[in-house]
């Protein structure tokens, strides 16, 4: 393994905090954990019908998932009863969605207005 470092800034970040963080984007990489997670920051705590009927998805295929964000820890389950209630756990993920969907949103406004409509106003 390397020992080596990368700097963010001014911050040096650890050769295995990087991979950390690679395998922490790929798992954020699929647009079904994505809407689950979305899902889960806006309503906490969901079941997984919840989420399915929600998402309009299959039970078996958000219980996939939810197992791999929890395996990321990224979600967290609670056992009510014979009730599963999920829940994110990570407190980054909110301002991690906001600062992207913010900047997702500010690029499709720029590609939106041409140049010429710029120079009109």
């Amino acid at each position: 393994m390397r020992k080596c470092s990368i700097a963010f800034g001014f911050v040096p970040v650890p050769e295995v905090l990087i991979d950390e963080a690679a395998r922490r984007f790929a798992l954020l990489a699929d647009p079904t954990r994505l809407r689950i997670l979305a899902l889960l920051i806006e309503r906490e705590p969901m079941t997984v019908t919840e989420l399915s009927d929600s998402l309009g998805i299959a039970t078996p295929n958000v219980s996939q998932h939810l197992s791999r964000l929890s395996a990321g820890r990224l979600v967290g389950r609670e056992k009510q009863g014979r009730t599963v209630q999920y829940r994110t756990i990570d407190p980054s993920l909110r301002p991690l969605c906001e600062l992207t969907c913010n900047s997702l949103t500010e690029q499709a406004e720029r590609l939106l207005i041409r140049p010429e409509q710029a120079r009109a106003g």
